[in-house]
């Protein structure tokens, strides 16, 4: 038999009986017990009976039993340290429904900073250095515990190892399977960001796509779905040619995603001609891209099969030429498109008249002389404006006059608003609608480099010196933007994001904003009367619930307590928790 001084508990069991007069009534009974073991059985012993006190009073006793602290309600409490914690609470929470900590790989100090340093990229993208300090401001100071710039780095340089392994897993899972991708669309787009430093042998000077001239850059491909959920991302030298970026992931897509059949979809200058020839040679993938200007004009000639005509009644039609054998042209006409071409082009024109008359008084004065001098000032004022081919010139050393070349104007006007799509993929599978549709699909890289580029996830300057270390950043970049595109979609009923936008019969129109989310935006509200959020304001909002570090007079040890959430708070953990549960929910 086991010593007589084994721990107490309170026992209480509750029973139902209907007396004479037909009523139910429920009998409580409270018993102080200990338990033992005899001869290997399991054994009470009733102490005493306390079913007279109430249920606080029994709640206090079996906690004290139980060994926890009690707290005097008169008691002082104080609030050493209260930190912000809702906003990382709703990332790990979405994370950990998502496998995502399992898809970094296994537990150990590096996913852990790692994991960091994804809710930092979200909540308050900076440099690394600079999230240190983030950190101790968060709850992250003591889930993490002290933390150094050199065991960021080296975090980091493990993500990078484990690159090939998470980009296989997600294309497999978003690109490969038949329900997630029914189409077997895989979109790639190519942009760039600027380079601070000059040390980093990635750094080169190319088409800068931020507008940040003279400044080294470096260029990255992204892979993402039709739905705009980043996939896999390519880092290039700046100053690689689009058509190469290409190339270089379309060797290795089937095999990221492990199906034959995916169809690339990619712009213009990305999957050209030759390119093309090339994956007929080395690969099976399909593809939906677009003509550019100057093959559109080939079409458009007297005799070619492109003719306004062919817009009279509808805004599509497919058309063939023996240049593209086996594949499929389908030329689009916008008239809001149209509309905006020649209002951009008659404001170019006037622009650069001005800075053209203000050269002609110049030469007439005197003060700009010779040929040759006239015509460099002259070819810097066309080739901002980028107008060289609507003007014509006459240029001496002493005089200069210009006139516009209506024909050039007339020939291009003539194809405002006309897009060409070009695709390999038989009707059968998409029609002349599904493919336009497609092609417009590739917006939806653009809008990830947005939030890439912008206040969401910062991922410029880059500020690293090392190949490996921006490889590294750019992909941390990548996979905190795959964790915002779920926490949007979870988030959508709180914010601006359209839920319901409308799939037009027309798929070369514009698509329009639907009437909830055109309402949400111009009252600011929610269809519940509550206040909607833009999504770093609602990211904002969710931080303020804080955890707070508590202790109360004469007793020596704290505790944390959480903070109670909001309604706007308790409604985003639902939908996160909605979320996880509707992707779990889908077939496999």
């Amino acid at each position: 038999m086991s010593a007589k001084g084994s721990a107490m508990h309170v026992a209480i069991n509750r029973r139902q009986r209907t007396n004479q007069a037909g009523t139910t009534v429920e009998y409580r009974t409270a018993l102080i017990r200990r338990s033992y073991r005899d001869n290997g059985k399991v054994k009470h012993e009733t102490l005493g009976n306390v079913s007279y006190l109430p249920d606080h009073a029994l709640a206090a006793l079996k906690a004290s039993l139980a060994g926890k602290p009690l707290i005097d309600a008169t008691a002082d409490l104080s609030i050493h340290r209260s930190l912000p914690a809702g906003h990382i609470h709703a990332i790990t929470t979405l994370a950990h429904g998502l496998g995502f900590e399992n898809l970094l790989g296994t537990k150990c100090r590096h996913r852990d900073l790692i994991m960091g340093l994804l809710a930092a990229r979200i909540c308050n993208p900076t440099s690394k250095n600079a999230t240190l300090t983030w950190f101790a401001d968060t709850t992250y100071a003591s889930d993490l515990g002290p933390t150094s710039s050199d065991e960021l780095y080296a975090a980091m340089d493990w993500l990078l190892e484990q690159q090939p392994r998470i980009e296989k897993q997600l294309a497999r899972t978003h690109l490969g399977r038949q329900t997630a991708n029914p189409q077997r669309l895989a979109l790639f787009d190519l942009s760039s960001s600027w380079v601070t430093g000059t040390h980093n042998p990635l750094a080169k000077h190319g088409y800068s796509r931020d507008k940040k001239r003279g400044h080294q850059q470096i260029e990255y491909g992204m892979l993402a779905t039709a739905a705009r959920l980043p996939i896999a991302v390519r880092v290039f030298p700046g100053n690689t040619a689009d058509p190469t970026a290409f190339i270089t992931i379309a060797e290795e897509i089937q095999e990221l995603a492990g199906v034959e059949d995916l169809v690339m979809v990619g712009d213009r200058g990305m999957i050209t001609s030759a390119r093309i020839n090339d994956l007929a040679k080395t690969s099976s993938l399909s593809w939906v891209t677009a003509l550019r200007n100057t093959d559109i004009q080939a079409l458009a000639v007297d005799t070619g099969p492109l003719q306004m005509s062919l817009f009279d009644e509808q805004n599509l039609a497919e058309i063939s030429h023996e240049k593209y054998p086996g594949e499929r042209l389908i030329a689009c006409r916008n008239p809001a498109l149209a509309e905006h071409c020649k209002h951009k082009r008659e404001n170019l024109l006037t622009a650069t008249e001005e800075h053209l008359d203000a050269l002609v008084a110049a030469a007439a004065a005197g003060r700009v002389t010779g040929a040759g001098a006239i015509g460099v000032k002259i070819g810097k004022v066309l080739g901002k404006y980028n107008m060289a081919k609507h003007f014509l010139l006459d240029i001496t050393d002493t005089s200069f006059s210009y006139r516009r070349n209506q024909e050039s104007i007339a020939r291009e006007a003539g194809l405002d608003g006309i897009y060409v799509i070009r695709t390999n993929v038989p009707e059968t599978s998409m029609d002349a609608g599904g493919a336009v549709r497609t092609y417009k699909s590739l917006a939806n890289v653009e809008k990830i480099f947005k939030t890439l580029k912008s206040r969401d996830l910062g991922i410029r300057p880059i500020r690293h010196y090392t190949e490996d270390r921006t490889r590294a950043h750019v992909f941390l970049c990548m996979l905190a933007a795959h964790l915002t595109w779920h926490l949007r979609t979870a988030l959508a009923p709180l914010t601006y994001t359209d839920e319901e936008r409308p799939v037009g019969e027309d798929p070369v129109v514009k698509a329009e904003r639907s009437t909830t989310a055109a309402r949400k935006a111009s009252t600011r509200k929610l269809a519940t009367g509550e206040t909607a959020y833009g999504f770093q304001g609602l990211l904002t909002h969710l931080a303020t619930r804080t955890r707070n570090t508590v202790s109360v007079a004469g007793v020596q040890e704290s505790f944390e307590l959480l903070a109670l959430p909001t309604t706007t708070q308790h409604r985003a953990m639902e939908l996160i928790t909605a979320h996880l549960e509707k992707l779990t929910a889908q077939p496999a």
